[in-house]
């Protein structure tokens, strides 16, 4: 079981927001290098980035926190949000992101995200409200089900899927086992769960599972609820 700790940026900060919703985000740190590095010394192998801004905008907003991340840091980065171009996606890995998370273009553009699948390290992130697949930084609601989405790149060559019950997200409510699990089978690709980790019960559950290969862990660590640093030294 990977653990990835979060962070999104906004206007430059790390944050988290509740159930997606960018008017609830809580400021966590002026200076998200610090908090990777944080990380790294816990004992992280990866930690997933999101630039919120650029979910929305359809571009990279926050480079100049993703840059300074990197030049400071020694774990291994994912980054999403607004990438949605070849160009957009060479550029964040020649900044040297280690692997790039497409979410709404896999919703538009499935053939895209398999193409890309086939150059680069490619992780596609579903992100669903009521079982259906959320776009444009959640701010949409498509007409796919997350199942029938998953099923898409079961054989695309995507390294992982993210799935996201953006329901729970950043509710401390517990993680949605069974959603992950489902996407899990119908995929057969490494899964990482996220949305709504409460605390260690919820990890135990997933490894129980033996279904997913990872999970994302964001409001537990910043209000306390998880003991991160207990939980890399268990797991490693």
């Amino acid at each position: 079981m990977t653990l990835y700790p979060a962070i999104d940026l906004k206007d430059g900060k790390a944050v988290r927001l509740t159930k997606g919703l960018m008017q609830s985000a809580k400021i966590y740190s002026d200076e998200p290098w610090s908090l990777v590095k944080k990380f790294e010394e816990m004992g992280a192998e990866w930690v997933h980035l999101v630039d919120l801004n650029g979910a929305f905008a359809g571009e990279p907003k926050n480079l100049e926190q993703i840059i300074k991340i990197r030049q400071n840091c020694n774990v291994k980065l994912e980054l999403g949000g607004g990438i949605r171009d070849e160009d957009t996606i060479k550029k964040m890995l020649d900044i040297g992101i280690d692997r790039i998370i497409l979410g709404s273009i896999a919703v538009k553009d499935p053939q895209f995200v398999k193409d890309m699948a086939k150059k680069y390290p490619i992780v596609v992130g579903i992100d669903a409200i009521d079982g259906y697949v959320a776009v444009e930084g959640w701010g949409e609601v498509s007409s796919m089900k997350a199942t029938d989405l998953a099923k898409e790149f079961a054989k695309a060559g995507v390294e992982a899927i993210i799935c996201t019950d953006v329901g729970r997200d950043g509710t401390l409510s517990g993680v949605n086992v069974d959603f992950t699990v489902e996407i899990a089978k119908v995929s057969g690709i490494s899964t990482i769960a996220s949305g709504g980790l409460k605390d260690e019960k919820d990890i135990e559950a997933l490894i129980n599972t033996s279904y997913v290969d990872g999970v994302i862990i964001g409001k537990a660590y910043y209000e306390g609820t998880l003991d991160l640093a207990k939980m890399f030294k268990l797991l490693s």
